[in-house]
């Protein structure tokens, strides 16, 4: 008799997640060269090659905003990592309004539950596609 396929667990999910929701943002935020620009600096690279990552204004800790499309846009690696995210420039970047909904979404604890995290992976898998 053979095996059942073990079930991913929840943070094989939630890596697996991280990688497509980053590589959508960037290909979405991308020219029809595949260039994006960062949000912070404006430095100019390649979404997949050009040192350009998903930055977040609220820390991915907060789930209830970890894979809020208006909290996460490209960043160099520079402001991203380097430079902790360039929260000043980035909220200014966002506006007031935005920056503080986020924030306040951010105290609001979310735990999404496998199934929910395997829909997110096939919706945003999906995007990706149509954006290919």
């Amino acid at each position: 008799m053979p095996k059942a396929a073990k079930k991913p667990t929840r943070s094989k999910l939630v890596k697996k997640l991280d990688v497509v929701f980053s590589q959508w943002v960037r290909l979405s935020n991308a020219d029809h060269r595949g260039f994006c620009r960062c949000v912070t600096c404006g430095k100019e690279g390649h979404w997949k090659t050009g040192g350009i990552q998903a930055g977040h204004f609220i820390s991915r800790k907060h789930f209830s905003t970890r894979y809020d499309e208006r909290n996460v846009k490209p960043q160099c690696v520079g402001c991203n990592i380097f430079r902790s995210g360039e929260a000043y420039l980035f909220s200014l970047y966002l506006g007031n309004k935005l920056s503080k909904e986020l924030y306040e979404l951010s105290q609001q604890i979310t735990k999404f539950t496998n199934i929910e995290l395997e829909e997110m992976i096939s919706d945003y898998s999906n995007r990706l596609k149509k954006l290919s």
